[in-house]
């Protein structure tokens, strides 16, 4: 059995049923834990950590893994490895070009 840690952007419980929607249909999942308050899901069940995080993802919720207790995706990463980079990728150019846009608006100011 696996243990999947995330930390969900979740501010209602509106978003927590959106997770809890994706979750439920998710095939391999035996229970799943989701902590509103510390925007924390726990999924534990024949589940691979990047299907867990593509299923959550598809609840349009921002979504990373929890930090604190990365051992078990960090393990099921190695031997996936290709994944775990693939999804630690794509949020910093999300955050690059931002960067950009407000330096030059600074320079014109």
């Amino acid at each position: 059995m696996q243990t999947v840690v995330l930390k969900v952007a979740m501010s209602c419980e509106g978003c927590a049923g959106a997770v809890r929607r994706v979750l439920s249909k998710m095939e391999g999942v035996e229970t799943f834990d989701i902590d509103l308050k510390e925007q924390k899901v726990t999924v534990k069940g024949n589940v691979k950590p990047e299907d867990v995080f593509q299923t959550v993802s598809k609840s349009g919720k921002r979504t990373s893994y929890w930090e604190g207790e990365a051992t078990a995706p960090d393990a099921a990463a190695a031997s996936g490895a290709e994944a775990a980079p693939g999804t630690a990728a794509e949020a910093p150019p999300a955050a690059a070009p931002a960067a950009p846009e407000i330096t030059p608006a600074k320079a014109d100011a």
